[in-house]
């Protein structure tokens, strides 16, 4: 076998010297492998780069049995070279987590919140996809803490929340866009997370089928915090000011997310590590990762603000605007867009780039989004992602609320394109 092998080998440094061209071998010598040996020699060739440390051959024909194979114990490319992932090779939103809990990044508790998470994420794109079919659209009638009407599925989609984060028996304390306070989970003292959202970004948007969102952040436990609950579950004056010492500056998220309802369902979820995303795959009712690693461009040219509140915004903002209206080097202006859904703001943003903007006004000396579950955790993904976002004077993440539903202003986007608005408005 020895000699078989350094015969081979003087073969292969001989043709290899005189030409750099494949060439087809005669027929192995006795004692080779017997998987080459019963592989017709008009089968295999000798590649163009071949050396001492490895011989290879391939196969022209289809014959089983006949691929590259390399010496018994001697390296070859492909040991070096990346498995190409199938196209039929799915990973799920529950094999991401499952993963991210064994590693460490996570514990079994934070897991299950997650999961519960996705799953009312599931059933309100579903009451969307419905809603004219089974009458729930249009207003409620009711008005939420901010002044605002509320929409049939502002409240159906906050119930649904509510229930599947009670249900998971991980959850401590919850905090929404359309409950007055803070509410504790009646069901269980051991889930001490805390959990803020918006169920339904956008709800202006549900009846004309436009695009929506909900939004989410996710705290750690506070020991101290933890208090008893009457029969109603809802916290009195002296409980809200122990929750709102929880509420923690957006810096302190142990994860955020948002979930998309368009033209596809998209789950974006980071948990300190990158941000990735979900598409939900309707024939298996499945979120199905598309997105690794998203990355926001450091530029953009797109701006999305709501002008039509223009004449109400300090001059520095507008000289800001004017001057992105006018065309650039390309001899193109940057294009405006506005959705009137942050998630869909945000979401187009991380993909393609850009700037996003709520302003104060004259109107609105604080902005009109609120800090704690929406403005912190869109802050927290879009930093994840290489981003960028402040309120005119620092940055999102480092600002504590001292109330519940407390508004802020923000600018959010590509790196580039914050560092070049501060220069108009500092």
């Amino acid at each position: 076998m020895a000699e078989a092998i350094q015969t081979i080998l003087s073969m292969s440094l001989n043709i290899y010297s005189t030409s750099h061209s494949i060439t087809r071998l005669p027929s192995l010598p006795f004692g080779w492998p017997t998987r080459l040996r019963n592989c017709p020699p008009e089968t295999l060739l000798w590649p163009v780069h071949s050396t001492r440390q490895s011989i290879i051959f391939s196969r022209r024909g289809r014959r089983s049995g006949c691929n590259a194979v390399g010496l018994e114990g001697m390296s070859t490319p492909a040991d070096t070279t990346k498995k190409k992932k199938s196209r039929y090779e799915m990973e799920n939103l529950t094999t991401w987590l499952l993963k991210q809990e064994q590693v460490g990044n996570i514990d079994a508790e934070l897991t299950v919140v997650l999961s519960s998470i996705s799953l009312a994420c599931k059933k309100i794109a579903s009451l969307l996809q419905r809603s004219s079919i089974i009458n729930i659209t249009g207003a409620q009638g009711t008005v939420n803490i901010q002044g605002e009407d509320q929409k049939k599925l502002d409240v159906i989609s906050n119930e649904l929340f509510c229930n599947c984060l009670r249900s998971s028996g991980r959850t401590g304390i919850i905090a929404s866009e359309e409950e007055d306070v803070p509410v504790a989970v009646e069901e269980t003292y051991s889930g001490n997370y805390i959990v803020v959202f918006d169920p339904i970004d956008g709800s202006a948007n549900i009846d004309t089928s436009l695009t929506t969102g909900s939004i989410f952040g996710i705290y750690g436990p506070d020991q101290q915090c933890l208090v008893d609950l009457e029969d109603d579950s809802i916290l009195d004056q002296a409980k809200e000011k122990c929750i709102v010492s929880v509420c923690q500056p957006g810096s302190n998220l142990l994860a955020a997310g948002y979930c998309l309802y368009s033209s596809s369902v998209f789950f974006t979820i980071s948990i300190g590590s990158g941000v990735l995303g979900f598409t939900l795959d309707p024939a298996y009712g499945e979120f199905v990762l598309t997105h690794e690693n998203i990355r926001i461009p450091k530029t953009g040219k797109i701006y999305s603000f709501n002008e039509g509140n223009y004449d109400l915004w300090d001059e520095k903002l507008k000289k800001y605007l004017d001057d992105l209206r006018k065309p650039g080097p390309n001899g193109k202006p940057y294009s405006g867009r506005y959705i009137g859904c942050l998630v869909g703001e945000i979401h187009r943003m991380l993909l393609v780039g850009g700037i996003y903007g709520n302003p104060k006004n004259k109107n609105a000396k604080n902005g009109n989004l609120r800090l704690l579950y929406e403005c912190a955790p869109m802050s927290y993904l879009i930093e994840q992602a290489g981003g960028k976002a402040i309120d005119g004077c620092q940055r999102i993440l480092d600002i504590k609320p001292e109330q519940i539903h407390q508004r802020t202003p923000i600018f959010i986007g590509s790196l580039e394109e914050i560092e070049k608005l501060e220069n108009y408005i500092s």
